[in-house]
């Protein structure tokens, strides 16, 4: 580490910032600044570096090349102490909370870290982490009772894991707190409090670095704007003063349309039934149908019962009361191996931990469902079939490499997703259900994904997809189911509806109980 005099008038100033992996050029010639009390929002496609660069700016990577300028000091690269010391905090993904501590003890325990150099080989001061923690949790606006102080982290709910970990970088004394896709699996209502959270935090001059794909968010939270595009910084500037068409064409260096996608029309056959469904006291008395080729949104606060909905009919939860009829015959779908066998797919919300092998090839994740299929009459596996198969699915999801050999693990979230998605077309199902089918990818990766989709209802798949991204709905479907505490509360037509109404319908008896 090298340390050089120098001046900024900036919180932090990045100059000239180079980094490479081998032979990967991940950054090049990055130059940014950030200044206090202000939000930014760290904007591009996966690849693109933003990963990279925030690791950088924590003490996680040393740079190849450039230069650190923090708190006005130069540095040719930093510690993870340094970083910390001189309040740069970071709330990773996966929060990088400790789930057998408790609150207490995973808000408090960093600013002892901190103030002992990285070490804690010393008793700790437990009257000191009673008082920052309690501190800090009031921050945040969460209440500091015994109940919620000793509970371990794994236990709460993930809005509630996010908030203990804002809590901690609040301890730490935190200056720049750097939010990796925050919102990613927050509720609309969660995302609420996030944002009143963050003008909480600038109004102490705080700077609020965010990592993320969400557009409509970043427009109300405000700020400044930066955007990486292949390794390199492209733009910084106030986001009020660039549409989102601007930003598009920024991060992917072509035209996006922002318009709907849907432009086909459902065919007459309906192909799915729910009567009076329900199962334990998740959903109640759930009717709708489904044409061949309709694309049906469905959406809700994460305790609406949409969730479950998507689990029951794809054969992952009990339907406990009801019926469910495919093609006008009566049915029961009690596993999801007899889900596929009836010709309906499921592509769950998580894709890392319920629907890929990370450590397995493009190839024997796109042919999982087709094994049987490929076995020659020997019971040995027609590879030359399977990979052609492999190629024609990664063909119609314009996956970015031709290399189907390569490990799902190496590939962005959004060419991760396109090969979950793309494993169904080897089996042709009826219908697909998505569970939050762009979740955590980028905007180039998203208009693919929304182009497979129609392409897939054109052909005759009836889709239904489970999501609370209202512009995803708004774009891409036919109707939007709105449910709310377990019932279906609103049938819209989504070419006609806004995002305002469906909101409305989700909150609608919340509001009623809070009067």
């Amino acid at each position: 580490m090298s340390q050089l005099p120098s001046l900024s008038t900036h919180l932090l100033e990045l100059r000239g910032i180079h980094k490479r992996f081998g032979g990967v050029h991940a950054l090049r010639g990055v130059d940014m600044v950030i200044d206090p009390g202000e939000a930014y929002h760290l904007l591009g496609e996966n690849g693109c570096g933003k990963s990279t660069v925030i690791k950088i700016i924590s003490g996680v990577h040393a740079p190849s090349e450039g230069e650190i300028i923090l708190d006005g000091k130069s540095y040719g690269q930093l510690s993870p102490i340094q970083a910390l010391e001189a309040g740069v905090e970071t709330v990773y993904q996966d929060l990088s909370l400790l789930p057998n501590l408790t609150v207490e003890e995973n808000v408090a325990l960093g600013q002892q870290l901190v103030s002992g150099k990285g070490s804690l080989l010393r008793p700790l001061d437990k009257k000191l982490l009673k008082e920052t923690a309690r501190e800090a949790i009031l921050n945040v606006g969460l209440v500091p009772d015994k109940a919620l102080m000793s509970s371990p982290t794994a236990d709460l709910p993930l809005a509630v894991r996010q908030r203990v970990a804002i809590a901690r970088a609040i301890a730490c004394k935190a200056r720049l707190v750097i939010m990796d896709e925050p919102t990613t699996s927050l509720t609309r209502k969660e995302v609420d409090a996030l944002i009143e959270l963050v003008a909480k935090l600038r109004a102490q001059d705080v700077a609020v670095l965010f990592v993320t794909h969400k557009l409509e968010e970043s427009y109300r939270i405000g700020g400044q704007v930066i955007v990486f595009r292949d390794g390199q910084c492209v733009a910084q500037g106030n986001i009020a003063d660039y549409s989102r068409a601007d930003l598009s064409h920024l991060m992917t260096g072509r035209e996006i349309e922002s318009q709907r996608y849907r432009t086909g029309t459902p065919q007459t056959k309906e192909m799915l039934r729910l009567s009076n469904a329900g199962s334990g006291d998740a959903f109640y008395d759930i009717s709708f149908s489904l044409k061949m080729g309709e694309i049906l949104g469905i959406t809700g606060l994460s305790d609406s019962g949409r969730n479950e909905l998507a689990l029951a009919m794809t054969g992952h939860l009990e339907l406990t009361h009801g019926q469910i009829e495919i093609e006008d015959q009566a049915t029961q779908i009690a596993s999801p191996a007899s889900a596929i066998k009836q010709g309906i797919g499921y592509v769950p919300e998580d894709r890392l931990s319920e629907g890929l092998f990370i450590d397995k090839s493009i190839y024997e994740n796109e042919v999982t469902l087709i094994f049987d299929d490929l076995l020659n009459r020997f019971g040995m596996i027609d590879a030359k079939k399977g990979r052609e198969a492999a190629r024609n699915i990664s063909e119609h999801m314009t996956l970015n490499t031709s290399d189907i050999d390569l490990p799902v693990g190496a590939l962005s979230g959004g060419n991760q997703q396109r090969v979950l998605i793309g494993r169904w077309l080897s089996i042709e199902p009826k219908i697909l259900v998505l569970h939050g089918p762009t979740v955590g990818v980028d905007v180039g990766s998203k208009d693919s994904i929304y182009r497979a989709v129609q392409a897939m209802a054109e052909r005759g798949i009836s889709l239904i997809i489970v999501s609370d991204d209202l512009p995803e709905l708004l774009q891409n479907c036919d109707r939007i189911l709105v449910m709310n505490r377990g019932r279906v509360v609103d049938e819209l037509d989504a070419a006609t509806t806004n995002e305002e109404r469906i909101y409305n319908s989700m909150l609608a008896s919340y509001q009623e109980v809070a009067e």
